[in-house]
């Protein structure tokens, strides 16, 4: 299995990386990542844009098997999309894989049967209910008032529960069932990308707050649909988790079991969460830590 990085640069130059509480942490985040990582999972590829690998292989001089600058190709798409870079990293594998968030870091290798699992995720998400703000009701009706169908996955999950509805956490996300990922992340992307429905998603006026429901969603949607489909071709696909909750995703003592630690949301304007990053960086891998802070110094 290879592990997977994206990062497409111009949401996180334009808003993303706001989140982090300096950009020295963001830096080496990304060194952990792949330090982590390639214990485990040697073979180890980004997938980028020019000025992603500029920073992150150039400048930082971090070492992937493989770099491909296939998400200049969204050079002219909606920034508000941000999770369209690590959509289109999933349609262009060819073997087994498992996408890693640069705010995840592995300190032990997947179960094996993660390994070998048709799709594998952090955690599902139950806790969704239709009046979560920025769901997906407000997309379906906004498409309908303008003629516009959903893809089928969605419409049929929608239809089974008309007050809940569950997403996908993909702080990794990958497995075996090459066909059936290249499949999902393909509808995401056209959902998100296809001419004929600019009209539409520029009535909102931000779209980044349904960007993880473009990706987590519609995973959801076609795990489901495509695995009680009597005629699909993808028909009995499964996904597995590393974590069988969200919450339990939550619990240090769980995350310490299976060796996994995600810096979800707010959690990276820590300052606690930056100075243990920093702390673990000095020690482990003291030549990265100062490339960070030698360009961090250049570029002010």
């Amino acid at each position: 299995m290879r592990a997977v990085w994206s990062f497409w640069s111009h949401p996180f130059n334009a808003y993303k990386g706001k989140i982090w509480a300096r950009p020295l942490h963001h830096m080496l985040a990304w060194g952990l990542s792949l330090h982590t990582a390639r214990q485990h999972y040697p073979e180890t590829v980004l997938i980028t844009d020019t000025p992603g690998k500029r920073l992150l292989v150039d400048q930082l001089g971090l070492s992937f098997t493989e770099v491909s600058t296939e998400l200049d190709r969204l050079q002219h798409v909606d920034i508000g999309w941000w999770a369209l870079g690590k959509l289109v990293a999933y349609n262009l594998q060819d073997r087994p894989f498992l996408h890693i968030d640069s705010d995840v870091f592995l300190w032990k290798r997947l179960p094996q049967h993660l390994e070998v699992a048709p799709v594998v995720a952090q955690s599902p998400e139950h806790f969704h209910t239709i009046h979560d703000a920025f769901g997906p009701r407000e997309i379906e009706q906004v498409f309908s008032a303008n003629d516009l169908q959903l893809p089928t996955e969605w419409e049929w999950m929608r239809s089974r529960d008309p007050e809940r509805f569950r997403e996908e956490n993909c702080g990794i996300l990958g497995g075996c069932d090459i066909p059936f990922l290249r499949y999902y992340s393909g509808l995401a992307i056209d959902l998100a990308t296809n001419p004929a429905h600019r009209p539409t998603w520029n009535l909102f006026a931000e779209k980044e707050c349904f960007t993880m429901l473009i990706e987590q969603f519609s995973l959801a949607a076609c795990i489901d649909f495509h695995r009680f489909h009597p005629t699909s071709p993808f028909r009995g696909v499964g996904i597995q988790y590393l974590f069988p909750t969200f919450e339990d995703s939550l619990d240090s003592n769980q995350a310490a079991r299976v060796g996994f630690t995600h810096l979800l949301g707010g959690s990276k304007s820590h300052s606690g969460v930056g100075q243990r990053i920093e702390a673990r960086m000095r020690r482990d891998d003291p030549a990265y830590f100062q490339r960070c802070e030698s360009l961090l110094q250049r570029m002010i």
